[in-house]
């Protein structure tokens, strides 16, 4: 009799345990799915993981707060604003980990003054609207100031700073080259994701190299910039102004249209020049019809 009673609670212990077990699972379920909230007039509200390279001041960057800013922040937060369905998490990260992680969609979408190339078409949707405008210039010592242009540098016979295959500025260079096979840049391709362009050039272990104007700027130009002492010593000539673009991960098509709409409206509205002004010293969409790529 003791034994069966035993058995009896043994049995009811074990029944107890999985009802608790699959009413955690429930909760768990539930908790999830209230992840994605509703907004005041009911919208069904999605959280996005928005990566940025936290250290390309004045392009994306941590003010001294700690806070996400720069100009591809700026506008993907005016965009967040003319998205009720959408809530966006801005997550600063290295250029590296930005990539594989839109890719491997760890992020939603990242900006990172993305160009535009035919092989990240492979792992990223481009949308219909670019971001914003680019400055690409050529450094070089203040004693080389008269070349303007890539053409110039390859008659010079110029030795250029490696740039990474993967870098969006190697396509650049090589679509010159091809473009012009009778005078060609000296392109190598290096291993890191970027050289220190100013650094390699004021140390004549490069006669110039391929960099950003608002990376110049900072590094250069602004009072407390690591190179400031070389103001005088190097100069930036720009050689082309380029589109950027945010990446998207390829299952994101849906949130990639609603990016497209918003901005499109932004750039209506005059934003983007607005910002570009704030965060780059100039409007470059004064220039957007000369723009080839």
């Amino acid at each position: 009799m003791f034994k069966q009673k035993k058995k009896i609670f043994q049995l009811a212990a074990i029944g107890l345990a999985s009802f608790a077990i699959l009413a955690g699972c429930n909760s768990g379920e539930a908790s999830d799915k209230a992840s994605d909230k509703d907004s005041e007039d009911g919208v069904k509200v999605r959280t996005v993981k928005v990566a940025f390279d936290q250290a390309s001041k004045p392009i994306s960057y941590l003010d001294d707060n700690g806070n996400p800013t720069g100009y591809d922040v700026e506008v993907m937060k005016l965009v967040d604003e003319m998205l009720p369905e959408y809530k966006f998490e801005f997550i600063g990260t290295t250029s590296d980990d930005l990539l594989i992680g839109v890719e491997q969609g760890k992020y939603q979408v990242g900006v990172k003054n993305a160009f535009f190339t035919k092989e990240r078409t492979e792992k990223f949707i481009f949308p219909k609207e670019f971001l914003g405008l680019s400055s690409a210039g050529l450094v070089l010592r203040k004693e080389d100031e008269g070349i303007k242009t890539l053409a110039d540098f390859a008659k010079k016979g110029y030795s250029l700073a490696p740039i990474a295959a993967n870098n969006a500025q190697y396509t650049i260079i090589d679509e010159y080259n091809k473009a012009n096979p009778d005078n060609k840049v000296k392109l190598q391709a290096g291993d890191a994701f970027t050289v220190d362009v100013v650094q390699w050039v004021n140390e004549k272990r490069v006669d110039g190299g391929v960099m950003i104007e608002g990376p110049f700027k900072q590094q250069v130009l602004a009072e407390d910039g690591p190179y400031h002492n070389l103001k005088d010593d190097v100069v930036y000539n720009e050689f082309a102004v380029i589109k950027t673009w945010p990446l998207f991960n390829k299952k994101e098509q849906e949130f990639a249209d609603a990016y497209d709409k918003a901005i499109a409206k932004i750039k209506e509205q005059k934003k983007t020049n607005e910002l570009s002004t704030k965060f780059y010293g100039r409007d470059l969409f004064e220039v957007l019809d000369s723009v080839k790529r």
